[in-house]
């Protein structure tokens, strides 16, 4: 059972005020265990640029806008994505507010991936054949000579 997310103080903004109280801050740990990652994973998306967190001294306060960038970080690398094509992904978030250029950038790159793993599928299934048929004529010689 999860636990639910510590909230950590709202980091303060360029002019030295507080976000809203009404936007949930997370604190690093919380949030990997909630999304079952690593605090290093999320550092590592950071380091990336993938999430920018706000920081209080030395502490992360992430946002339900990084929690939800987190989630389609893991999202698009568990369906094979690389972090540049996420990263894209993401900054083309931000800078399209309609969201077209994204939902076209992610249609092209969710017909290249299809097509990249329809191609694996058929060289799966040419190896499986070969597979097959090699150990049919293994078992036919084990057969042939008695000692199947």
């Amino acid at each position: 059972m999860s636990r639910p997310a510590r909230t950590v103080p709202p980091p303060a903004t360029a002019a030295g005020e507080t976000r809203s109280e009404n936007e949930p801050s997370f604190a690093i740990g919380d949030l990997a265990a909630e999304l079952g990652i690593t605090t290093r994973a999320i550092r590592f998306y950071e380091t990336k640029g993938l999430v920018a967190p706000q920081r209080r001294g030395k502490v992360r306060c992430y946002t339900r806008r990084d929690r939800a960038r987190l989630l389609l970080i893991l999202r698009g690398k568990n369906l094979g994505f690389s972090l540049d094509d996420i990263k894209q992904y993401l900054e083309l978030y931000d800078a399209d507010p309609m969201q077209l250029t994204q939902v076209r950038l992610l249609a092209q790159k969710v017909n290249e991936h299809m097509a990249e793993l329809e191609r694996k599928r058929a060289d799966l299934d040419r190896t499986l054949a070969e597979l097959a048929e090699i150990r049919a004529q293994i078992a036919a010689h084990l057969a042939g000579s008695g000692r199947g």
